[in-house]
């Protein structure tokens, strides 16, 4: 890994680093919930994810099968990512793009997910 990078929620409650390069792509879905977030999402293994501020500001929130806990801070309601599972069973953490300053949206590939038809 040559650079981590990192991002906070909305007003800094929660602040968070990525042990791993700063992606080039997101995905965007169109289910129910990124589309109302405007999320760009960037999936890590769930121990690249640490927490350096804030834990006891996150809440949960779940929906649909319950398998991701979409974090948010309790201060702001900035979901800046969430955690779950991936295909394999191993851990892993959706990181909302849009919560990292150094990276612009724009120079992003976007890919596009269908998520409304699962």
């Amino acid at each position: 890994m040559d650079m981590a990078f990192g991002g906070s929620c909305h007003c800094g409650a929660v602040v968070f680093e990525i042990a791993a390069e700063a992606p080039k792509e997101a995905m965007s879905c169109n289910c129910s919930h990124c589309r109302r977030k405007g999320f760009l999402l960037s999936f890590v293994p769930g121990d690249a994810l640490s927490i350096v501020q804030g834990e006891a500001a996150l809440t949960d929130y779940r929906f649909n099968q319950h398998n991701i806990a979409h974090r948010f801070c309790s201060v702001c309601g900035c979901q800046p990512f969430g955690m779950g599972k991936g295909p394999g069973g191993a851990a892993m953490a959706a990181i909302n793009l849009r919560c990292v300053p150094t990276i612009d949206p724009d120079d992003l590939a976007i890919q596009k997910v269908d998520g409304a038809s699962f």
